[in-house]
């Protein structure tokens, strides 16, 4: 046997740590934005999920499959109008090895392969499962008032119509409410999780398979029945089960809601009664909806990636239709991390905050989605993430004959400068003197670093004003920004090298103003000095 010299040797592991190195990295994720494919063009996918398939050539990848509708092309190169219809143009499918570099495949499910069997429809809340016994894909997808199964014979294969079937028989409706796919790793099996589909008061696990040699739903089990929701998606971590869903608010955004248990049909804690995702409550979880998860199995950790739908296109609210964050656990609870700018590395599973995120909370105001007070569902006083305090004028109440509304719903020429539909509204009948705040703070997973940060925002205003400032406080120094003039049209103002200390800063607008005087402020950002 020959002698292996052992300098060889340690330079052999010094290469392979180099080459790991190299592979492993973390790539940015970045919220409130419209995405674009490794290549530039616009990613289109909305209602869908992530899975991971073997391509051609044996290597695993992950596929993210949604819906493209007409109207997310329009609000994407037009986002100061709101649009009302759903103009199905296909499910897109999208392929990655790092699950931030996508590369478009193709359209999996065209709008002809649809039309040749019912005529123009709603097509969306979609998942794509392997299914063994036929060697086959099948792409199951909301189609009218019925769930449709698809097949084909690869994940980026064309998916043709195989069968759509009534769910009457099964919960008592022809269709779901809302759905996703969620696949068990660990078993291979794959579900759909769904809702009843009028009012949408109740949950059910259905694994899918071959029945009478075709694709279909081989039970029913009912998980919850309670408040309605809808956006129903799971994951699994830990050997545990979530089932995670939002309220019932159209194509606004919610509170972050789940379930757990130790089998995929329960029982699921608590019962009948959902918990919200700590985290998720400052913000409507990042202004999205519950859309589905993916989990990132790296060599060094595991991470749960919940990845909510910005329904701008059909909402107005803001940029951007796929917002994803980090999920943190204490114990079996799951915590949300709302950030802006974030880094993953798929291949450990690390993450952490990018250099560039903006931690201002609901700082688009685009969270509240009702005018504020609102006592219609959900009935809400203040903005959230927000507070108010008043010291001289109407208080603040569900009354909506005195008090003062807190939020301002843009107009289109507006929002070609501060995208979304609202912004603060500070403003009253009588004489006022009014603070709007935010106390910003490390949270359990999230450190806010002493350092020096910017402060920015946007903001237009009468005349009328003895007193107008923004401000930012941390450590006891105060640092301000006094307006002093009417401005007709949106001004950035901006604080330079905020100094943020002990983890905590607090940041808001003073406002002292004669009746009727306003000021509306958008787009407030606090973003650490590079």
């Amino acid at each position: 046997m020959k002698r292996i010299n052992k300098y060889a040797v340690v330079l052999l592991f010094l290469l392979i740590g180099i080459t790991g190195n190299i592979k492993a990295q973390l790539l940015n994720i970045k919220n409130d934005v419209f995405w674009n494919t490794k290549d530039g063009h616009p990613i289109y996918s909305q209602g869908g999920g992530i899975f991971k398939f073997k391509d051609a050539a044996g290597k695993e990848k992950y596929y993210w499959y949604g819906v493209h509708y007409k109207e997310a092309e329009i609000y994407r190169n037009n986002p100061a109008v709101t649009l009302v219809k759903d103009n199905f143009e296909g499910v897109t499918c999208y392929s990655s090895t790092d699950l931030v570099n996508w590369k478009f495949e193709k359209n999996v499910l065209s709008k002809e392969e649809i039309l040749k069997h019912v005529p123009k429809t709603w097509v969306g809340r979609l998942g794509v499962a392997y299914i063994k016994e036929l060697n086959k894909y099948t792409l199951v997808v909301q189609c009218g008032n019925q769930v449709l199964f698809t097949v084909a014979d690869s994940p980026v294969g064309e998916f043709t119509w195989h069968q759509r079937i009534n769910m009457k028989e099964m919960i008592g409706t022809s269709n779901t409410g809302d759905q996703t796919v969620f696949t068990d790793e660990e078993t291979g099996k794959s579900y759909l999780i769904y809702s009843y589909g009028s009012g949408r008061n109740k949950i059910y696990v259905s694994e899918i398979g071959v029945k009478d040699g075709m694709v279909n739903l081989l039970d029913c089990t009912k998980i919850f029945q309670g408040e309605s929701r809808e956006g129903n998606c799971m994951f699994k971590y830990k050997g545990k089960y979530y089932m995670a869903a939002s309220n019932i608010y159209g194509w606004d955004a919610s509170y972050a809601y789940y379930l757990v248990a130790d089998s995929i049909r329960g029982p699921y804690l608590p019962t009948n009664d959902m918990l919200v995702i700590k985290g998720s409550e400052s913000d409507y979880a990042h202004v999205t909806q519950t859309g589905f998860f993916f989990n990132v199995k790296g060599s060094k950790q595991e991470t749960v990636v919940y990845c909510g739908d910005r329904w701008a296109n059909f909402a107005g609210n803001g940029l951007g239709y796929n917002q994803w964050f980090p999920l943190s656990f204490d114990g079996a609870a799951p915590y949300f991390n709302s950030l802006n700018s974030w880094n993953l590395d798929a291949t450990t599973g690390e993450w952490k905050v990018a250099a560039d995120n903006d931690y201002v909370k609901n700082g688009s105001f685009e969270a509240d989605r009702r005018r504020i007070p609102s006592h219609v569902k959900p009935v809400q006083e203040y903005l959230l993430g927000w507070v108010t305090t008043v010291t001289e004028g109407n208080k603040i109440s569900l009354d909506s004959n005195s008090s003062p509304v807190l939020n301002y719903f843009n107009s289109e020429s507006d929002r070609k400068i501060v995208p979304g539909e609202k912004s603060l509204c500070i403003s009253d009948k009588i004489n006022f003197k009014r603070k709007v705040s935010q106390t910003i703070t490390s949270s359990p997973y999230v450190k806010l670093k002493d350092g020096n940060y910017t402060l920015t925002a946007k903001l237009k205003n009468s005349s009328g004003f003895t007193k107008l400032e923004m401000y930012a406080v941390s450590n006891k120094k105060i640092r301000s920004y006094s307006i002093t003039e009417e401005n007709a049209a949106w001004k950035t103002i901006t604080i330079e090298r905020v100094p943020v200390k002990k983890g905590k800063v607090d940041i808001g607008f003073v406002a002292e103003g004669i009746a009727n005087a306003f000021c509306y402020v958008d787009d407030v950002t606090l973003v650490k000095a590079k």
